[in-house]
């Protein structure tokens, strides 16, 4: 078990000099009396099992050393106070004495201040009671040591993990060298070197619009219709594309594609024509093409070498015939005025329709049970021969065809079905091909071949414009 620690201590008492008298030597004349030699080995002999602390509250008990010398004893009162504080400091044993403090008997009266006076002829000894250890000298505050202490391992504490926190910040850094052991680490104040430099504000300048790519598609049918798209950075701001001048319609937009629809043009137009792109403002976008000759030229391209590149104002694409709708503008060309009644049964007077159906057979569409014609027998299907049927049955095909009215007029091309409603009633009363499409600034304007009104290329605004009514399509696939 640990030594329990004596919460009070007594000085050596006086000498009985009664005894004295009888013969008993000094040790016996007092049981608290504690040899000199003693108290000045004590502190080596007596091991502490916890490091003591100096004990500011004590006082000697003086003495009479003319007394001390008669006796030739020296009591543990007369004991010089330097030397016995000397003596402690540097055993180190200051506050807890077990052989002298547990010898002390326990008593908790207070001493007299004023010492006893001694009989004559006897030496004078002058009680001492040393203070309890919660009693203040002299009216000293308690010792701050803990205090002081306490504070110092904060202070030390916090220094420590700042310390440590910039050194591992430190070996965190990419470039942060490794440490020896042994090796000191110098942390820098970043926050004052910091201060010194200059945050300069770098604007970023926005370069606007520009195209990486080439089209997707290089050649489509001079009939349009086709949708092309492009690639590049900040596409969400081009406002306009225009194919061979002419407007083209976008499709989809984003900051890395952009998707339009090329529009069709005439059949004598083939070829390759300029697609050029504009921002918001009119602003030409420009186009940057990768440049192939080095890669020609047999120059071999590392993986980290660049391509260059050369910056357009426009790209290429090319109109190219459609055989299937070259072979229907083709019969409508040739038999507007003819009416091939050696093929097909002619409807005097209403024969619209049945000739529009006949330009799609030449541009290959098949005969089903919702659309036919029978050449042995001449019967037909409503579709085929009623401008109101074959809207009806187009109606339910989307696989053959897309419905568009006359707001959409940009999307339509060359072999597109367009009908007629002369009265405003609903139904349809005219049915021919389109042969024709052209976009300008003012718009798109279209022309019509067929029968009944038996024409080659009559403008579908003139048509309406004497015969009122209203015009929608069938864009064909």
């Amino acid at each position: 078990m640990p030594e329990r620690r004596r919460s009070t201590f007594r000085a050596p008492g006086a000498i009985d000099a009664a005894l004295l008298a009888e013969g008993a030597t000094p040790e016996e004349a007092t049981s608290t009396a504690v040899d000199a030699e003693e108290l000045a080995t004590a502190p080596e002999a007596v091991e502490p099992s916890a490091p003591a602390r100096r004990r500011r509250g004590f006082r000697a008990a003086p003495t009479d050393a003319g007394s001390a010398a008669d006796v030739g004893e020296t009591p543990v009162g007369a004991v010089d106070s330097d030397a016995h504080e000397a003596a402690v400091v540097e055993s180190g044993t200051a506050e807890h004495r077990p052989d002298v403090a547990d010898a002390a008997p326990e008593s908790s009266t207070p001493v007299d201040p004023e010492p006893e006076a001694a009989p004559a002829g006897e030496p004078a000894a002058r009680h001492h009671q040393p203070r309890h250890r919660a009693d203040h000298v002299r009216n000293r505050r308690p010792s701050g040591g803990a205090r002081r202490f306490a504070a110092l391992s904060c202070t030390t504490a916090i220094l420590g993990v700042s310390a440590f926190g910039a050194v591992a910040a430190a070996a965190d850094a990419p470039d942060a060298p490794s440490l020896l052991a042994g090796e000191t680490v110098t942390v820098k104040d970043t926050v004052a070197a910091g201060a010194a430099d200059e945050i300069v504000s770098t604007p970023v300048v926005d370069d606007g619009p520009t195209i990486t790519s080439g089209l997707s598609t290089a050649s489509v049918p001079f009939t349009g219709g086709t949708q092309i798209t492009v690639t590049g950075e900040d596409l969400d701001q081009v406002g306009t594309v225009s194919v061979a001048g002419v407007p083209a319609t976008i499709v989809a937009a984003d900051e890395s594609a952009v998707t339009f629809a090329v529009p069709a043009t005439t059949a004598d137009a083939l070829g390759g024509v300029e697609v050029k792109f504009a921002d918001a403002s009119g602003e030409a976008v420009p186009v940057e093409e990768t440049v192939t000759s080095i890669a020609a030229a047999g120059v071999e391209l590392s993986a980290t070498t660049v391509e260059p590149t050369e910056q357009l104002d426009a790209l290429t694409l090319t109109y190219t015939s459609n055989p299937a709708i070259d072979a229907q503008l083709g019969y409508v060309l040739a038999h507007w005025s003819d009416y091939n009644s050696a093929e097909y049964t002619v409807l005097s007077g209403v024969d619209c329709a049945n000739f529009a159906s006949q330009s799609l057979i030449a541009r290959g569409w098949a005969m089903d049970a919702g659309w036919y014609y029978d050449r042995a027998t001449g019967a037909m299907s409503p579709s085929w021969s009623s401008s109101t049927a074959m809207r009806d049955w187009l109606s339910t095909r989307p696989d053959l065809a897309t419905p568009l009215d006359d707001s959409q007029r940009g999307l339509v091309k060359v072999g597109d079905i367009a009908q007629f409603d002369w009265d405003g009633s609903g139904d349809r009363d005219h049915t021919a091909v389109v042969t024709r499409v052209e976009h300008s600034a003012n718009g798109t304007s279209v022309w019509v071949g067929g029968h009944t009104k038996d024409a080659d290329y009559w403008n579908v605004d003139e048509a309406l414009a004497t015969g009122g009514g209203a015009v929608t399509y069938f864009s064909l696939r």
